[in-house]
């Protein structure tokens, strides 16, 4: 599952994002001419309904020492780990921080209604709390300023995987409650400095991938796990610490969105959401073992996060195979988490294969994906040629899921894409059909009732 969202967050010198607007230019030009040959155009669409693209700060920005920034736990991560990353650092990436007012521009000529930014919580209040920094204040703002001159919509996400270091060092980031506070506090300067222009707001990033990939393999920053989950950190414990990250980070979204409603709704009118990475799963087989495994797969991923938020308590499923190892929501947190949410955004990008697999849960050491008591596959593994080449059906399941379960909340796609190989051609013929194919089963979810507000392609 990690290794399908490592490929992009593990490239911070992927090429430039002039390059990165043309491409996209060309595949919604494309896209665009094959629709109007499908007969839906741009007015099929709510008149409200968004067309953007995002980015991630430490992907995007470079700039990694200058004007007061401090290292991220994503610097820490890839220059202890140039294997991963195939040498590559955020110390330059896109270099956004001194060329944003060129990819506005290619962003206006792509046609782009709406951006997706992250802030760099390291370069804004480089000691994670307390001064903030006037260098990165005036950074966002220019960025914010010029988006809305040209008529593109921000929409901002507080943390996308990258904690200060500082905090890491001094409490160990997420795995400690105190960044509950310092989160908190982190926000509300950034409802306070741009949310005068500034309306829509997510707080967390992937957080179920996250506490995955950086509490439980180690495969991704802060890098803890423990044997023989994962092999090669230095220290971590994987049986608890996906759950407890999870469970704090679900904490301070919260606690911010009472923040924001408190302090900010009245004089702002803005929408605070948060994210999650949304496969959708389907049944290896039609055996009943794998279709019960297929609904616990989607209660640890999607429900996970999302389950407190609507019902203020995690799956019963999470609560009766981690046990103790969860922490417990008490009534006040319960009350806090229930409707924490404005909207809820989905990078989503595939379907994955559900198998049951039983013996993982007869074993009393587990970590999180032993306590699924399934294993997952990108396709079956005797499917024929070319199957998976429009997996676009996975997306109207998710949207269908979403409606059914959990009251059909605004939703927007944060992210979706195709990641191929580099060729040095403009030939990008899959691209444009991985697109075309999810843009129009995303107009037949949303005429079939999906409250779905946004699609955004990931950069």
């Amino acid at each position: 599952m990690w290794k399908q969202k490592q490929r992009s967050l593990m490239d911070p010198s992927a090429p430039l994002i002039i390059l990165l607007m043309l491409l996209m230019l060309l595949q919604l030009l494309a896209v665009m001419a094959i629709a109007r040959v499908e007969n839906f155009t741009r007015s099929d669409f709510p008149a409200d309904f968004i067309f953007g693209a995002g980015t991630s700060s430490f992907q995007v920005e470079g700039a990694a020492r200058e004007d007061g920034r401090t290292p991220s736990i994503w610097d820490t991560f890839v220059y202890a780990n140039k294997g991963l990353s195939n040498g590559a650092s955020g110390d330059i990436a896109c270099d956004h921080y001194h060329k944003y007012k060129e990819d506005v521009q290619h962003m206006v000529d792509t046609g782009l209604e709406a951006y997706r930014l992250s802030i760099s919580w390291s370069r804004l209040i480089p000691d994670g709390r307390g001064r903030v920094n006037p260098k990165g204040l005036e950074y966002y703002n220019n960025l914010i300023n010029d988006l809305l001159i040209h008529g593109i919509q921000p929409h901002v996400t507080l943390f996308h995987l990258d904690t200060p270091q500082v905090l890491e060092d001094e409490y160990g980031g997420w795995l400690s409650r105190k960044i509950v506070k310092d989160f908190t506090a982190y926000a509300d300067v950034c409802f306070k400095e741009f949310g005068d222009r500034v309306l829509y707001w997510t707080t967390i990033n992937e957080g179920n991938i996250f506490a995955m990939g950086g509490y439980d393999n180690g495969i991704a920053p802060p890098g803890r796990c423990s044997f023989p989950f994962g092999l090669n950190c230095s220290e971590g414990n994987s049986i608890t610490e996906p759950y407890i990250a999870g469970h704090n980070m679900l904490l301070a979204h919260s606690s911010a969105v009472k923040l924001y409603y408190k302090k900010h709704k009245a004089t702002q009118h803005g929408f605070v959401g948060l994210n999650i990475y949304a496969p959708w799963f389907s049944p290896y087989s039609n055996a009943t073992e794998d279709i019960i495994a297929t609904q616990r797969a989607i209660d640890f991923y999607i429900g996970w996060f999302l389950h407190p938020m609507v019902f203020g308590d995690y799956p019963d499923i999470i609560k009766k195979n981690a046990g103790t190892k969860i922490p417990a929501l008490t009534p006040r947190e319960s009350r806090l988490l229930k409707g924490s949410f404005d909207f809820l955004g989905l990078n989503h990008y595939l379907t994955l294969y559900v198998k049951d697999s039983p013996s993982s849960l007869n074993v009393n050491i587990r970590d999180i994906v032993a306590d699924m008591g399934l294993s997952t596959l990108v396709e079956p593994e005797d499917a024929p040629e070319n199957q998976n080449d429009d997996t676009s059906s996975s997306l109207s399941g998710i949207l269908e899921y979403l409606r059914n379960v959990y009251a059909n909340p605004p939703t927007y796609i944060h992210e979706n894409g195709k990641g191929t190989e580099r060729n040095g051609t403009l030939n990008d013929t899959s691209r444009v059909k991985y697109m075309y194919s999810y843009i129009r089963t995303l107009l037949d979810a949303i005429k079939n009732g999906s409250n779905t507000k946004g699609y955004f392609l990931w950069s």
